[in-house]
């Protein structure tokens, strides 16, 4: 009796786990570092909200269309290498199946059991088979430009909001300090869930997003002190 494979593979989120963590981290990231340099050059708490609120949208909006124009691009390619690989299927089916059959004996199998098996496979989907075992594609891990541009400006709108909620509840002249120790929480909790979620080390996850968001925080308040005494 035939079995449908049910088995869940961390591998099956990488698109959409890859595309949340990035745009979360580059909300948090910029727009708190954008507020703090705002901040830091001894600006009113009203424009350092404005500064905020803008660096959201702006930076919601340039997440969707990069990751549109990315995977948009990704997606031409694979069209393209799909559709070349259907007239080679069209031309020369033996030849495509001799193919086949070598790349499953690179991969261990004896010569006639990889030629059976590339038969059997181009007999239920040719397209299907060259496209999975030649061109490394496959339905899970197709490029969906729209889906990763939304998953994205979801994400950095979602980032975004809590350095930008922090510095709206922040007292006046403690704006700075207290939204740069929150999106280090922030940080944390993004790194923590982000390699739990992968199946990686925590630690590794969590040093690894803090430690660029602090730099980032960092620099950006010493431009915004060096202006805001320069005024």
């Amino acid at each position: 009796m035939s079995r449908s494979h049910t088995e869940a593979h961390r591998t099956d989120s990488i698109g959409w786990l890859r595309a949340a963590v990035l745009g979360a981290n580059d909300g948090i990231v910029s727009t708190a570092s954008l507020i703090i340099g705002v901040a830091a050059a001894n600006a009113t708490q009203g424009a350092v909200l404005v500064a905020g609120v803008a660096g959201l949208v702006a930076g919601a909006m340039s997440m969707a269309a990069g990751e549109y124009v990315s995977v948009s691009s990704q997606a031409d390619t694979e069209q393209a290498d799909l559709a070349r690989e259907r007239l080679e299927l069209a031309a020369d089916g033996p030849r495509e199946t001799a193919e086949l059959a070598g790349i499953y004996v690179q991969r261990g199998l004896e010569p006639s059991l990889a030629q059976q098996v590339a038969v059997q496979l181009m007999a239920k989907d040719a397209l299907g088979a060259h496209a999975r075992d030649e061109l490394g594609l496959s339905a899970h891990a197709s490029a969906r430009p729209l889906q990763a541009a939304f998953a994205s400006a979801a994400a950095f709108t979602v980032g975004a909001a809590a350095p930008l909620l922090t510095a709206w509840l922040s007292p006046a002249g403690r704006v700075a300090a207290v939204v740069g120790a929150a999106s280090l929480v922030f940080l944390v909790v993004l790194g923590a869930l982000s390699a739990y979620t992968g199946g990686a080390s925590m630690l590794r996850g969590i040093l690894r997003v803090t430690f660029w968001g602090a730099l980032a925080m960092a620099l950006t308040a010493g431009v915004g002190r060096i202006f805001g005494v320069a005024a």
